[in-house]
C-alpha cells in the first residue's frame, strides 16, 4: 500500500465507508483488522528472464481507494497471485505494511516496464497499530509508475531480478 502521506486521507475515508456501509471484512485471526471489500479487476504480469517466463495473476489497484486498501487484512495470498498498483504518473511515494498480515515482496516498475527495485516487506510487529510511526516505509531510490506485491520471497525463489523483462496483460 502506498505510504502514510497518501494513505492518511484514504484510511479515514475507508474507515467511514466501513462504518457507513458495513462492508468490512475480518479474516480469522486478524484482530482489529477491518477494511472495505472491493471487487478488483484482474489481469496478469509476465516476468521473463534467462529464457524463463513467470506469470502472476494480479488484482488491479488503480484508484486511490483500491491502492489504499491493497492487500490489507488478508490472511493468505495464492503462490502465483499478487496485486498490481497502477499510478497515473511516476511517483516516489513509499509503501507501508499497515493492516497487512502476510509478509510481502514488492517490485517497483518504471514507466517502461523495467524493474527499478525489489524489496522484502515483513509483517510489522503490530500490523493493526493506529500509530503511523510504528511502520517502516518501503520505497525505491528511483521514481516508479507501477508496483506489484507478491508473497515474500517470490522473486528470490524464482530467480527474478531487476534485469527481468516485465509485461502487463490487462483484463
Amino acid at each position: 500500500m502506498p505510504g502514510r502521506t497518501a494513505i492518511r486521507v484514504w484510511v479515514a475515508v475507508g474507515t467511514a465507508i466501513v462504518v457507513l456501509a458495513g462492508a468490512g471484512q475480518r479474516p480469522a485471526g486478524a484482530g482489529a483488522c477491518s477494511v472495505p471489500m472491493y471487487a478488483y479487476r484482474t489481469g496478469a504480469v509476465i516476468f521473463s528472464e534467462r529464457g524463463r517466463t513467470i506469470r502472476v495473476r494480479v488484482q488491479i489497484a488503480d484508484t486511490p481507494e483500491l491502492q489504499g486498501t491493497g492487500l490489507m487484512c488478508r490472511s493468505s495470498l495464492e503462490p502465483d497471485a499478487g496485486m498490481l498498483f497502477i499510478f497515473p504518473a511516476s511517483t516516489r511515494e513509499p509503501f507501508w505494511m499497515k493492516n497487512t498480515l502476510i509478509p510481502l515482496t514488492i517490485a517497483f516498475i518504471d514507466v517502461n516496464w523495467h524493474i527499478v527495485e525489489i524489496l522484502e516487506m515483513p509483517v510489522a510487529a503490530d500490523p493493526t497499530s493506529d500509530d503511523p510511526t510504528r511502520f517502516p516505509l518501503y520505497g525505491p531510490h528511483q521514481p516508479y509508475r507501477y508496483a506489484i506485491e507478491v508473497n515474500a520471497g517470490f522473486f528470490k525463489q524464482r530467480e527474478i531480478t531487476e534485469r527481468a523483462e516485465v509485461r502487463y496483460i490487462p483484463p
